[in-house]
């Protein structure tokens, strides 16, 4: 009932935003006298929040248009290769011209979250990635405009479309699973090794995981631990309200999501909107943009499933089946030892308060017949969990690193230990070094 309440609580709101928003518009035209006085100001800026706080926020979109290959400003294309009723494999395509030739950068596939935020939340890191690489995301579509007849959408689903869009992009894939998703994109990984699959990606790089949540368990491992999953199904799962296309689904809404980690961090929240308030009342638009560009993003939100939800929960965070050895990925177990040719690296933030410092590094325990010099590990200083993909410090720091393992998995692809000794004598920089 919770997903009717609110979809009337913004019903109820409709008449008062419109009323707001002209109000707004006579405050903020240019020959009206009052509009330049402190309490017209003040006024303003408060419809504004209002506004911002009342409003609906649709899927954004990623807008990258261009993009610099070899110092030269190519445009970008948004190309769909691969769909489902449940995502989109989306391919950045850059252009190709005199100047910059055919490129041959290694094939990265993206994995966004599918955790109540689009993938355009990770607009920052497909930017970084575009210039020296080929750059495929999943694009996961709101459930709440899937149709109930498209059928169910759970974790082993999750899993079976990790596969598939690996075979689509072909052999040498490298393979990001950002946050969430760094379970199933390490279980596609073990089966796909398992079966012998010719498409087994180059290397993977999870980053900011809950490989394993029974390490530096945080505030939300220890909600999922101390609640049955019963619990979550009485509580948490809605079906999705007329008129929506997937009227009648079983979901987790996105509502609920967003509202689970603004209450983490609320009294930073609402200190934004402060601030929100006393820049719009002082003019300073560099501030309001750079409020507005967050939160256009941070707020926009997508249903789940809730046979998704729920095994996620109950697998990955109560059972602990992963790192138990006890996951099952439809009829077969999942069993990280089987990865053998596929390189690993794993990255944390220090100050990560969803995924605790360890819960990904786990992933090299689990993954022990890698090689170990094609294992890498790295803690970001001084970042928290979304600036483990996002921000200065992902631009700056975390990304070249990625970008060097990559380089380095592509150089000794094929080679066997004594080789990659060999070349990294010569080579100093391509050294990676082992966990």
């Amino acid at each position: 009932m919770h997903y009717y309440a609110y979809e009337l609580a913004h019903a109820v709101l409709s008449p008062m935003r419109f009323g707001v928003s002209g109000l707004r518009s006579a405050l903020d035209w240019p020959f009206n006298p009052f509009a330049a006085t402190p309490y017209g100001k003040h006024l303003s800026a408060a419809c504004e929040v209002f506004e911002n706080i009342t409003r609906r926020y649709g899927k954004p979109a990623f807008g990258l248009k261009t993009t610099h290959v070899g110092g030269v400003e190519v445009s970008v294309r948004e190309h769909v290769v691969a769909s489902t009723p449940f995502c989109n494999l989306l391919h950045f395509e850059r252009e190709e011209n005199a100047l910059t030739g055919r490129r041959y950068d290694p094939k990265v596939l993206i994995v966004a979250p599918m955790s109540g935020h689009y993938a355009t939340l990770l607009r920052g890191t497909v930017q970084a990635m575009l210039p020296e690489h080929e750059v495929y995301i999943t694009d996961w579509i709101d459930c709440r405009d899937i149709p109930l007849a498209m059928g169910r959408f759970d974790l082993d689903d999750f899993i079976d479309h990790l596969v598939s869009f690996t075979r689509v992009i072909g052999p040498d894939t490298h393979i990001m699973g950002v946050c969430q998703p760094a379970v199933p994109t390490l279980a596609a990984v073990a089966h796909m090794a398992a079966t012998d699959d010719p498409c087994q990606p180059a290397s993977m790089i999870l980053m900011g995981g809950p490989i394993d949540t029974r390490r530096n368990p945080t505030a939300v491992n220890k909600l999922a631990e101390d609640r049955p999953i019963e619990w979550f199904e009485k509580n948490v799962i809605s079906t999705v309200p007329f008129p929506h296309a997937g009227f009648m689904r079983p979901v987790y809404p996105g509502f609920m999501q967003l509202t689970g980690f603004m209450t983490m961090n609320l009294e930073r929240h609402m200190n934004a909107h402060v601030d929100l308030f006393k820049n719009l009342v002082q003019g300073d638009c560099d501030s309001v943009k750079q409020h507005q560009t967050f939160y256009d993003e941070y707020l926009s939100v997508m249903d789940l499933t809730a046979e998704f939800y729920l095994q996620t929960v109950k697998t990955v965070f109560q059972d602990h089946a992963l790192p138990q050895g006890t996951m099952m990925h439809r009829d077969m177990r999942v069993d990280c030892s089987e990865i053998r040719d596929t390189a690993l690296m794993t990255i944390e933030g220090e100050r990560d308060d969803i995924t605790g410092i360890g819960q990904t590094q786990a992933a090299h325990d689990l993954c022990e017949n890698i090689p170990g010099d094609m294992k890498l590990h790295y803690m970001q200083e001084g970042v928290g969990h979304y600036g483990v993909f996002n921000g200065t410090r992902w631009r700056t720091e975390i990304q070249p690193r990625i970008r060097e393992f990559i380089r380095t998995v592509e150089y000794e692809r094929g080679s066997t230990p004594t080789e990659r000794t060999a070349r990294r004598r010569h080579h100093p920089a391509l050294a990676v070094s082992p966990v």
